[in-house]
């Protein structure tokens, strides 16, 4: 969820709609919010923990759903009339109080994109599900005052893993999911004195730790590791405002 607030206007994207209604409900009041206060959604790709109830959420408290002409056809292409907004990469997303900007990844899905948001002066880059970083990736990560960026696994547990062989292949390929040492180096390449806030999300419930992600992120960035953010999957994310160290 990105919130901009601009001379008492208030405006909210959902990234993503995984979850299903009543999940859905619990999780925005836990941030004090309900379901008629998001004002669009945004759509990484397809697949299921990204796409969730996001068409019937859109049809039902009727705001945008953006996404790619790629993911609309991956999910058969449902007709949503006046709320469908199709976007690909470098379009403009103005949400009135922040804009948001959607950038390609290399990711095993249609026409999959990341966000960037700002409002102008603060910069909030987020790039979960993607295989590796492009250069292109790496410029819009640039200058961010905010990353929320993936950190899916640690090799040697995917590797020991029960999964099977092909699942293994699929994340650690190159459109597939980051593990912690990719993660750590575009944090040290795109690090700076203005990034002020990192959250590692997406860590693997299986093949991944806190105990193995904090201090290797904390290390590349040169912070004490309490000032890293691992997103929590079970109970959320506490509001951070981008810009303000945590």
């Amino acid at each position: 969820m990105v919130e901009g607030r601009q001379d008492g206007l208030v405006r909210r994207l959902l990234i993503d709609c995984g979850f299903g209604p009543r999940q859905l409900k619990q999780r925005l009041a836990r941030a004090g919010l309900d379901c008629p206060d998001i004002d669009a959604v945004f759509i990484t790709h397809e697949h299921s923990d990204h796409i969730g109830s996001a068409v019937s959420f859109a049809q039902r408290f009727q705001v945008p759903l953006w996404m790619s002409s790629g993911t609309h056809a991956a999910i058969g292409s449902p007709d949503l009339g006046e709320y469908l907004r199709l976007v690909r990469d470098g379009d403009r997303i103005d949400m009135g109080t922040f804009e948001a900007l959607p950038f390609t990844v290399p990711h095993d899905a249609r026409e999959p994109l990341q966000i960037r948001c700002s409002d102008g002066t603060r910069h909030l880059g987020i790039a979960t599900d993607l295989g590796h970083a492009t250069a292109h990736v790496l410029a819009q990560l640039t200058q961010c005052d905010a990353l929320v960026i993936e950190a899916n696994h640690d090799p040697e547990l995917l590797a020991r893993s029960a999964y099977p062989a092909f699942l293994k292949r699929r994340i650690a390929g190159g459109q597939g999911h980051l593990p912690n040492q990719t993660a750590a180096d575009i944090l040290q390449a795109v690090n700076h004195p203005g990034l002020t806030q990192v959250v590692a999300a997406h860590l693997s419930e299986r093949n991944n730790h806190p105990d193995i992600v904090r201090p290797l992120l904390s290390q590349v960035l040169g912070w004490p590791m309490n000032k890293l953010v691992i997103a929590d999957p079970a109970h959320g994310t506490p509001w951070l405002t981008v810009g303000e160290p945590t």
